[in-house]
């Protein structure tokens, strides 16, 4: 079973930060579901991949068992600011997994 969608992001900043900045942003951010300490919430919820083949769906779909977005070959763009692709579990962290998620959420903000 390959149950992951593979997308090809571009983005228009209104600044041009430098790659590496962009890596760390992604590779930095935690949101609510991280601070609260969810039980389905992934560790890291974005996982920067620095190989020029990944993410492939049949290697990194089950990243974060299978809640974490991949995100890799980053890349500067000449007409939008830059690049890339994601990839995220479309049965797990799509489906089942974000629904899980959000309820786990809504109880632990009351």
């Amino acid at each position: 079973m390959k149950d992951g969608h593979l997308e090809s992001v571009f983005i228009k900043l209104s600044e041009d930060p430098q790659l590496d900045e962009v890596e760390a942003a992604f590779a930095n951010f935690s949101g609510e579901p991280q601070k609260l300490k969810l039980p389905s919430a992934p560790e890291n919820p974005i996982v920067v991949r620095h190989e020029k083949n990944r993410p492939q769906p049949r290697f990194d779909r089950n990243t974060g068992c299978g809640m974490s977005v991949v995100v890799g070959r980053i890349r500067k763009d000449p007409i939008m600011t830059f690049k890339y692709l994601c990839l995220g579990h479309n049965t797990i962290r799509g489906g089942a997994g974000a629904g899980i998620l959000s309820a786990e959420l809504f109880v632990a903000k009351g």
